[in-house]
């Protein structure tokens, strides 16, 4: 059954694709069946160029268990770096 859980945010940031490198200004987060991972449902992270009519992406699939420990290392690393700066 799909979740319907989603969030869109602007975020602001580069990634690589199968084409390069490029700049992305949204990112999508879902909750629901996965394309690839072999789970029942995943955490998706589709980072995007809205600006691209190529829909060029990043896309990532994560467990839960997964997407909250990245969800603390960022946090982590993020608040290194503003000590840092």
């Amino acid at each position: 059954m799909c979740t319907t859980i989603g969030h869109a945010a602007g975020i602001a940031g580069s990634g690589r694709s199968t084409q390069g490198w490029f700049w992305f200004d949204r990112v999508w987060l879902s909750y629901d069946h996965p394309f690839h991972a072999q789970v029942e449902h995943a955490v998706s992270v589709d980072f995007v160029d809205g600006s691209r009519p190529s829909g060029e992406r990043v896309a990532v699939e994560l467990t839960r268990e997964a997407a909250r420990q990245l969800a603390l290392d960022l946090l982590a690393v993020a608040d290194q770096a503003d000590a840092y700066e």
